[in-house]
């Protein structure tokens, strides 16, 4: 069900040229839409239980929902918020990523230590992957031959050949893992451990540890430098940190792995994804309940907007 003002269908109307933000509000059972020109939630659509990650199709004509307490994964109609079908993934999805085939979904499936991949076309399950306890953070290399799981409990990421939908290689990580990212076409592969407070960088093509990057928040004490979510600006030069309960956001030279500067916030700062030309970017603050925009170019936060009860996850989506 679409839940709109008449105002609200308006602003859809005259800014149907701008691009939007989509946040999952883990409370309300809601996405809210965010229009990235003017800043303002244009639209709040209901979906199932817990809502948590979120990605569109390539074509953007599909947004999938991981609905976690309801254990499927939903497809929308974006335009419109219809609930299209439900597709099958496995107990509590959490994280998920698109294969660039835009066929196959990885899914992490939290409560069953299990990777599930799901042929969204035949709507139908055809791998179940045995991780790490408690699998959560889901990647994929831009040429489609790895998949990454990253287990909180187990405390590794597993690497997936998408060809035969095995483990290749399991490599260690710091506490509580994430997120997990491939940057620089996919010769790194990045993750973030919420407790340990790392970043970890690993060579794609033998999965050695390249690098690992602390952060230091000042006046916030250590337990709650919490790195989760993170994206890359143009060109993988930086990378832009979520970093929970400390409120902030780091950003991190990608040549260098060196700390550049810390961005203040909303409330425990989960994930975020950037407008199209990646001069703004938007943090979902679950505590706090609203999304900060920060100027990239500036660094600064320029506006916070509220959306619904414990926003987590976010995707762009063009609307021209």
């Amino acid at each position: 069900m679409i839940r709109t003002t008449l105002a609200t269908a308006l602003l859809l109307s005259t800014t149907a040229h701008a691009g939007e933000i989509w946040v999952t509000n883990e409370k309300d059972d809601t996405v809210s839409v965010i229009s990235t020109d003017t800043l303002e939630v244009i639209a709040t659509y209901e979906t199932g239980e817990r809502p948590r990650g979120i990605i569109f199709s390539k074509d953007f004509s599909k947004v999938y929902i991981c609905a976690s307490d309801s254990n499927t994964v939903q497809v929308m109609d974006p335009t419109t918020g219809k609930i299209l079908h439900d597709l099958p993934s496995g107990e509590d999805p959490e994280q998920f990523v698109l294969h660039p085939n835009d066929k196959h979904l990885y899914i992490a499936n939290e409560d069953d230590a299990i990777t599930t991949v799901v042929d969204v076309e035949s709507r139908t399950v055809i791998a179940q992957i045995s991780v790490g306890v408690e699998p959560e953070g889901m990647a994929v290399s831009p040429d489609g031959k790895i998949a990454i799981t990253t287990s909180e409990t187990t405390n590794m990421a597993h690497w997936i050949d998408t060809e035969t939908q095995e483990l290749f290689a399991n490599t260690l990580v710091d506490s509580r893992p994430r997120h997990a990212e491939f940057a620089k076409e996919g010769t790194e592969m990045w993750v973030s451990s919420e407790i340990g407070g790392t970043l970890t960088v690993f060579d794609t093509g033998n999965q050695a540890e390249k690098a690992k990057i602390t952060f230091e928040v000042q006046g916030v004490h250590p337990d709650k430098v919490q790195p989760v979510g993170f994206e890359f600006t143009t060109g993988d030069t930086h990378a832009f940190v979520a970093l929970g309960p400390s409120n902030h956001v780091a950003v991190v030279n990608a040549e260098t792995f060196e700390v550049e500067d810390y961005i203040l916030v909303g409330r425990r700062v989960w994930h975020m994804d950037f407008n199209e030309d990646r001069s703004k970017l938007f943090t979902t603050n679950g505590v706090s309940g609203d999304v900060t925009v920060i100027d990239v170019a500036s660094r600064e936060a320029v506006k916070s907007i509220k959306v619904g009860r414990f926003p987590w996850g976010a995707a762009f989506r063009p609307t021209q």
